[in-house]
């Protein structure tokens, strides 16, 4: 994270899972609250901005899209690095693509450690009837490892606007408990003079009759 001289706060955040889930839709949703019925494939990775304005916070949220297909994968550490925020994202009729979610986040959390904020969207909610990744599980899991879990659907616009202001909230927080934690440690620090004279001692006389 980077903060501008105007102050704004700069978030960059990667939206990672396998092809056909949605996370394209999920984006153009958010950004240009749009949806195409038809399924246009991600090839390497692009990315658009939003501006957000949180509690007097200007934000500046560097969302990109990745490609889910296989092939690409090894492309991942690339686009992911120096993220803030990760949305992995999953198919809720499609149990395969919830089990490459937990491999997306041992890989996120090998490559960045807990300074990346994690958020884990079942996407096609509108789906409902059809759904193989129960909520519980789901849940469960994301409680696991830290992340938090949210039900979208880009085609009727559920969860998406959610999913986006509450992971932009909670890397405001990371960040900013982040830098008082280092203020704290910073004010601790104890500045030792060599130079200074040792302490003053009193010495008592007796005289003797």
């Amino acid at each position: 994270m980077a903060q501008s001289s105007n102050g704004t706060n700069n978030f960059k955040v990667v939206l990672l899972g396998e092809g056909c889930v949605g996370k394209t839709s999920i984006l153009l949703r958010y950004i240009e609250d749009k949806f195409n019925e038809k399924h246009l494939s991600t090839l390497q990775a692009t990315f658009l901005n939003k501006k957000l304005n949180i509690n007097g916070k200007r934000i500046n949220l560097s969302i990109w899209d990745t490609a889910g297909q296989e092939r690409f994968h090894a492309l991942g550490p690339i686009y992911y690095r120096n993220s803030n925020g990760a949305i992995l994202v999953y198919d809720i009729t499609d149990q395969y693509s919830f089990v490459k979610v937990k491999n997306w986040v041992k890989e996120l959390k090998k490559m960045l450690g807990s300074d990346i904020v994690l958020a884990i969207a079942g996407n096609k909610i509108d789906l409902d009837h059809e759904r193989a990744v129960s909520l519980e599980e789901a849940t469960q899991y994301a409680e696991q490892v830290g992340a938090k879990h949210y039900h979208t659907s880009a085609k009727i616009n559920e969860g998406v606007e959610e999913l986006f202001l509450n992971l932009t909230r909670d890397m405001l927080e990371r960040y900013e408990s982040k830098k008082q934690t280092e203020v704290t440690r910073s004010s601790r620090v104890l500045v030792v003079d060599d130079e200074a004279p040792p302490p003053s001692s009193c010495c008592s006389s007796f005289m003797g009759a």
